[in-house]
């Protein structure tokens, strides 16, 4: 091979590697600027202002032949200028670290736009989980409890989230004088 053949080989070999370099470089900036388009999107997401929650204590509903019904309201305060769907709540209804009650209300409505919504939440309470309720209730006739609840929402954009609510309180139990008068 002559001299002029191995400088034009090396040459070929030399770019051959600059180019592998640029190409690198290049992704290597692609990535950086994907990178920050991505934290600037995840900034800018939540400071979207969102909906708000709030849980009411638990309280004696009524009594039926299935069981006892408790209740507590959800007040979601919409920050928007059109009403937002609801997709559903769940909850879990807990008394002496057991699960007493757990449900889901599928599409309990909307929130007002621009407002607030209070949303009713029954949970009803079989009669055979009362009698293990009676180990609680001692002598200050009162159930000790805690209800998790998680309201899913549906926004544009954000798309379906969840906001997480608990409350935990006493509910003082109706006497037998309450209940026949």
């Amino acid at each position: 091979m002559s001299k002029e053949e191995e400088v034009r080989s090396s040459g070929a070999v030399m770019d051959a590697g600059g180019e592998e370099e640029r190409r690198e470089k290049s992704v290597g900036l692609m990535a950086g600027l994907v990178d920050k388009a991505k934290g600037f999107v995840v900034e800018k997401v939540t400071q979207i202002p969102k909906p708000e929650a709030a849980l009411d204590r638990v309280s004696f509903r009524s009594i039926s032949r299935e069981g006892v019904e408790l209740h507590s309201h959800v007040d979601v305060s919409n920050p928007y200028s059109h009403r937002i769907p609801i997709c559903e709540i769940t909850y879990t209804f807990k008394s002496a670290g057991k699960v007493i009650a757990s449900g889901t209300m599928p599409d309990p409505g909307w929130i007002a736009a621009s407002g607030s919504t209070k949303l009713e939440l029954p949970v009803k309470v079989p009669y055979d989980f009362i009698v293990t309720l009676m180990k609680d209730v001692g002598g200050d006739w009162d159930i000790d409890y805690l209800l998790e609840v998680g309201l899913t929402i549906d926004l544009p954009i954000i798309g379906a989230f969840t906001i997480p609510l608990t409350t935990e309180g006493e509910i003082k139990l109706p006497t037998f004088r309450d209940l026949l008068f």
